[in-house]
């Protein structure tokens, strides 16, 4: 009984850790504006931010950029899964043809997404797909090659193994390299799914939006409403905070296997 109460004290630590620094910086921004180390107009209270917060989800003003946000976020996201992940599977599955498009993949992986933004303005005109569009691409090439990479480096010996045991390629792909490669997957969603929030974002800030996130901290900005727009910044972050907090808890649940 002694020796299990050390463990649950130390199990509840380190769920409350994050907290730490949370808190840490809360301070650190009431210490800044206590001792006005930046201009007051410029820089607001953690108190005022969070009462803008507050007034803007309960008045709904917020609410409803708070959804669109959430809408083209997990609509590119969608997009992003049902192309990427095929498509990474296959050039997982085959070194040869990954290493003829690995040029492309790492060439626009590496481009940041809001130099795209004119050639799918181009493409898709000013409007929703635009937006959900180069969200989507942005995501689906950290989908895909996170996929392709898991497949690629899943665990020849199992492999061997059940093909030894006369299991058929389709067998040894749906039942272990699959199975295999579900941890880099799901590290791949992660941050596709950080990546599409940040670049819809952006995107509503740039792209002829009316509404969105991005929209009202651009807005509040050019009126000099600094509490809302740090409202903004806020639940943008507390957004992106939760989408991945939700796959880090089903990759936990669901892939309990990994590095095993």
């Amino acid at each position: 009984m002694s020796d299990a109460t050390p463990s649950v004290w130390h199990a509840r630590l380190r769920a409350l850790a994050p907290l730490g620094g949370a808190v840490t910086f809360v301070l650190f921004w009431w210490w800044a504006c206590a001792l006005r180390l930046v201009d007051p107009v410029l820089l607001p209270t953690p108190l005022e931010v969070l009462q803008a917060l507050w007034k803007g989800f309960a008045g709904g003003a917020m609410v409803h950029d708070f959804l669109v946000t959430v809408q083209r976020t997990l609509l590119s996201f969608a997009i992003a899964l049902a192309v990427a992940v095929p498509c990474g599977i296959v050039l997982g599955s085959s070194k040869q043809l990954y290493g003829f498009v690995e040029f492309l993949i790492d060439f626009f992986r590496s481009t940041p997404a809001s130099a795209l933004f004119p050639l799918f303005l181009v493409l898709f005109g000013v409007g929703e797909k635009t937006k959900v569009a180069v969200a989507a691409f942005g995501a689906g090439l950290t989908i895909l090659f996170n996929v392709a990479y898991g497949v690629m480096n899943a665990r020849k010996t199992r492999q061997a193994a059940v093909r030894v045991m006369g299991a058929s390629r389709l067998r040894i792909m749906v039942d272990v390299t699959l199975l295999e490669s579900l941890p880099q997957t799901f590290i791949g969603m992660r941050a596709g799914i950080s990546f599409a929030l940040i670049i819809v974002i952006v995107a509503e800030m740039f792209i002829g939006s009316v509404d969105g996130l991005g929209q009202r901290v651009l807005n509040a900005q050019m009126v000099f409403e600094m509490p809302t727009m740090y409202a903004a910044i806020l639940a943008a972050g507390i957004l992106g905070y939760g989408l991945n907090l939700v796959f880090l808890l089903i990759e936990r649940r669901f892939v309990h296997w990994g590095g095993r």
